[in-house]
């Protein structure tokens, strides 16, 4: 799955960044309207997190504009807004549902669960690579049919870059993937942890699929 988050809240975007990676879907995140309609307009998402009042745009305005350029995937608001007629007007927005703050990350997760599978989108589940097979659901490696054990940071890295292979991914981008916002890692943590993977996929492999773009990061070939 793919969510975008648009948050002004800096403390509170990262949170929300580092217990939704946690489900395992990939997260990109903005802190201002209209960075988050343009991030909309031109990438894919499963589901949107808008906040209320951000700046440039307010999240209602966005959720207006995406739902008039046909954006069809699932949008949940934010907000310090309680009243009735708030909640219709976000409603009306063409939001799918509407959270208060404050709020417990555990609802805020369940809410996404619940908005998800009522859009039952369509989730291509197994990515394949050369003779590699990745299975999101199951969270399972497969060479040639035979799996490969692979430890949660391992499948996390991999996941990444399956899901954006040919495209050349930053260690900082890597990091927060993996590690998640709230931890220090080093160019040693994620060499180390590539190196390990490597070890298992390349095999009787003449050059490695995970490519080192030097001062850079990672890429899938």
């Amino acid at each position: 799955m793919k969510i975008l988050i648009a948050e002004d809240d800096n403390r509170l975007r990262k949170n929300i960044v580092h217990i939704i990676q946690k489900e395992f879907h990939q997260v990109d995140a903005v802190d201002n309207g209209q960075h988050a309609l343009e991030y909309i307009l031109f990438h894919t998402y499963d589901l949107v997190i808008l906040d209320w009042m951000m700046p440039e745009i307010s999240g209602i305005d966005v959720c207006k504009e995406a739902r008039r350029n046909g954006y069809e995937g699932g949008i949940l608001i934010l907000t310090a807004k309680d009243d009735c007629n708030d909640i219709i007007c976000g409603l009306d927005a063409g939001a799918d549902d509407y959270v208060v703050k404050p709020f417990k990350m555990e609802e805020l997760l369940a809410r996404i669960r619940a908005i998800l599978r009522r859009k039952n989108k369509s989730i291509h589940q197994i990515i394949q690579i050369d003779d590699l097979k990745l299975y999101l659901d199951s969270r399972t490696l497969f060479k040639d049919n035979q799996e490969i054990l692979l430890t949660k940071n391992e499948f996390l890295l991999l996941e990444y870059l399956f899901i954006n292979k040919g495209i050349i991914l930053t260690r900082e981008q890597i990091y927060t993937q993996v590690w998640g916002f709230d931890h220090e890692m080093t160019n040693n943590n994620l060499d180390a942890l590539v190196k390990l993977v490597r070890k298992k996929i390349d095999h009787n492999r003449p050059k490695s699929i995970i490519e080192n773009i030097r001062g850079i990061g990672y890429r899938v070939r």
